[in-house]
Formats: structure tokens, C-alpha cells, sequence
């Protein structure tokens, strides 16, 4: 967080989007370029894919530990998505804030809409493709999924997409480098919104 009459406890920012569109690579950037800025790392049962190590991109876990940690209340929020649990550790949100920084979640539709519901604070952002037929070209050229996988996939970002009004921001990501320009405005907004300011520091500088 900032300094001056900001408070210090931390903004959580909530960032989703269909699968492809390209959520994931905004954020990494995002976090990686602002200050105090953190990305809070998800609980999965998915396996990993080439390249990702355990704790960076997922914390990966077995079924079993997953749903010791859904019966422990572990979770801000989880789900299910393309046969697979995802959930976001409330330690890990918690740990964050207490080390002054906002905390910003790569999250799908499901979790998005649980934070909503759980009353918990936070600053929403929808990531869209500029087309259908962009993101299915995206998912393919990843080439991590079979056809059946991708199909199933286009379908979901359907349902998906239609939650857009639930959300404070929508980012359409065309241009990489103009969609990440513009989420990080949205952090630097939010970081100045009225209810991020400290009262009391106010009351003590100006006598209000």
C-alpha cells in the first residue's frame, strides 16, 4: 500500500476471465511490476503442466488434502472448474495484508461470485477476449488441450462472460500491452478510492 492516509490493511483485487483470454498472463505482469503488490498463489488438484513448479504458478494437491482443507474452512473460495478444484487460502490472503501489500486473485467465475457473496471487500475485474474466435484460436495455440477439452472449454467462457455486470471493471484483452496498461490503472484508482483513505489520520491532520 501507499503511504500518508492510506490504510495499510491491504486491497484485495479480484481478476477472471474465460479460459485463454489471457487473465493469468496480465496478472503475473501486474504483480510483478507494481509495488507492494502481491499474487496470491491458488490451491489446486489439477496436475501441473510443463514448466510450472509447486508454489509458483498452483500450490497442487491431492484430492484428499483439498477437501481436508474445505472441511477446515481453509478457503476464501472455491470450485470446481473442467473437472478440477481450485480453491484461495485464507492464510495467504491474511499473511499478505499483514505485510502491507494488496493482494491480487487469477480466479474463475465461481470463486469471484463466492468472495461477492461472503461480503468480503474488493475491487473486480473481468477479463474479455475481443472475440469467440480469438479465444478459441488462443486455447488451441497453447497446445495443452485436446479438442474435446478446448470445445468444452469455448462453452463454459459462455456462461461465464454473462456475469460480466458482477463485476466493477471490464478489460478487453486485444492488445496485451494496452489491456495491462489499463488493469493497472484500475490498481492505481482503487489504491485512491474514498474508503481505501484512513479517517482517523485525517481527523488528527485537518481537525474534521
Amino acid at each position: 500500500m501507499g503511504k500518508g492516509f492510506y490504510k495499510s490493511n491491504g486491497i484485495l483485487f479480484v481478476v477472471s476471465a474465460p479460459s485463454g483470454a489471457g487473465k493469468t498472463t496480465l496478472c503475473d505482469r501486474l504483480a510483478s511490476e507494481l509495488p507492494n503488490l502481491a499474487f496470491s498463489v491458488s490451491h489446486t488438484t489439477r496436475n501441473p503442466r510443463a514448466g510450472e513448479e509447486n508454489g509458483r504458478e498452483y500450490h497442487f494437491a491431492t484430492a484428499e488434502a483439498f477437501d481436508g482443507m474445505v472441511k477446515d474452512g481453509a478457503f476464501v473460495e472455491w470450485a470446481e472448474v473442467h473437472g478440477n478444484r481450485y480453491g484461495t487460502s485464507r492464510a495467504e490472503i491474511e499473511r499478505l495484508f499483514s505485510e502491507g501489500k494488496d493482494v491480487i486473485l487469477d480466479i474463475d467465475t465461481q470463486g469471484a461470485m463466492q468472495i461477492q457473496e461472503s461480503g468480503m471487500h474488493g475491487t473486480f475485474v473481468f477479463i474479455l477476449p475481443p472475440s469467440m474466435s480469438v479465444l478459441e484460436q488462443r486455447l488451441r495455440g497453447r497446445d495443452t488441450d485436446d479438442d474435446s477439452v478446448i470445445k468444452r472449454r469455448l462453452a463454459n467462457a459462455v456462461g461465464e462472460i454473462k456475469l460480466f455486470k458482477r463485476y466493477d471493471y471490464v478489460i478487453v484483452n486485444d492488445v496485451l500491452d494496452e489491456a495491462f496498461d489499463r488493469l493497472r490503472m484500475v490498481v492505481t484508482v482503487s489504491r485512491d478510492r474514498v474508503w481505501n483513505i484512513d479517517e482517523s489520520l485525517l481527523r488528527v491532520e485537518f481537525g474534521i
